[in-house]
């Protein structure tokens, strides 16, 4: 009997990692801002880039569908759950969790001083925005999703929903051309036509100054988690499924440099805030005062059992208010490998 050999398929060749990212602090950005992504995947023959720095249209739009095999995406999860409800085929490799300065601004005369004070108020929600791809409409309407589950969480540390506060929907087109990079209704919180707007992030900081608005209920300081899950927190590590088939050992690479920058940032707060002023868009007092309270000490990814259940409650949240097309089982999604082998590696190289 002649048995016949089956060949196995040949591996899809690979000159460019591809990543994308927000402006957000992550390991992956200080990586590839000190130069340690290039230098490793280097000495594979391989290059990287990021979308956002490509120059071309053609690449841009996979930040929002994933439909690029040598893709990995490190940012707001309403993308990367919408990529996913919508079929593509990624799988996700990480979470990390990094607090922003989410807050809700209120002018400094409202006697909004605590989530409670919000009962009764009117509360800034911006509108589904435009997008050339039609089909990303919702999962790219970034500030109207981030608006929504930023009161949810406030109104629920205070045992309040959102039947205790008038929503009023706001043009996601901002009137203030400063404020266009910030999506947030700053202006029409300062002219009085709402009490309150949720916000996130660095250049948020500089906006309320310049309007002259405060924070009323600091986010970051409710004493659980579960009050700001959003688009940022938890935030997912993402690849292709044919990177984990075809380059296992090209993302573990990647993965380790990410983990050392984590490392590195540890003792290294100034240099990491002097990337995030760039990553971020924000001044060196916006970074210093949106991200504090130790959060270089904790940039490592990890798929740990509480921001797994985390993540759940943010995937259920957009999916009921109508920001993914459908529900998936969580738990198919995620791959542990990458990062696990990621993690072995730095071990066995620290060791050494």
């Amino acid at each position: 009997m002649v048995t016949k050999l089956t060949r196995k398929p040949a591996r899809a060749s690979l000159d460019t990692i591809w990543f994308t990212r927000c402006p957000v602090p992550t390991a992956t950005g200080l990586a590839f801002k000190l130069g340690w992504l290039e230098t490793a995947l280097a000495e594979h023959g391989v290059k990287v880039a990021t979308l956002q720095e490509s120059g071309r249209d053609e690449l841009r739009r996979h930040h929002y569908d994933h439909d690029l095999p040598s893709l990995i995406r490190e940012g707001g999860n309403m993308l990367a759950l919408g990529a996913r409800a919508q079929g593509a085929p990624t799988r996700l490799v990480g979470l990390t969790w990094i607090d922003e300065r989410q807050s809700i601004l209120v002018r400094p005369d409202s006697g909004v001083r605590t989530a409670a004070d919000l009962k009764g108020r009117r509360l800034a929600v911006p509108t589904y925005a435009d997008h050339p791809i039609p089909e990303h409409l919702r999962g790219s309407s970034i500030a109207r999703g981030m608006s929504l589950h930023g009161y949810k969480g406030a109104l629920a540390s205070a045992g309040l929903t959102f039947d205790d506060v008038e929503l009023v929907e706001v043009a996601s087109r901002r009137r203030d051309p400063d404020d266009r990079r910030t999506g947030w209704a700053l202006q029409e919180l300062a002219d009085g036509e709402v009490d309150a707007v949720y916000v996130k992030g660095a250049a948020a900081v500089d906006a309320a100054r310049r309007h002259g608005v405060v924070v009323g209920v600091d986010l970051d300081k409710l004493p659980e988690k579960r009050f700001r899950v959003n688009n940022g927190t938890p935030r997912p590590i993402t690849v292709h499924q044919s990177l984990i088939d075809d380059h296992f050992d090209l993302l573990v690479t990647f993965l380790v440099e990410t983990l050392r920058a984590a490392e590195w940032a540890k003792t290294n707060l100034d240099g990491v805030r002097q990337v995030l002023g760039a990553e971020t868009r924000g001044s060196a007092a916006a970074v210093a005062d949106a991200y504090r309270d130790g959060f270089h000490l904790s940039l490592h990814p990890d798929l740990s059992d509480e921001r797994l259940a985390l993540f759940a409650e943010q995937k259920k949240f957009l999916w009921l208010h109508g920001f993914t097309d459908r529900d998936f089982a969580l738990d198919e999604w995620i791959d542990r490998r990458p990062l696990e082998a990621a993690y072995r590696r730095l071990n066995i190289q620290q060791a050494a």
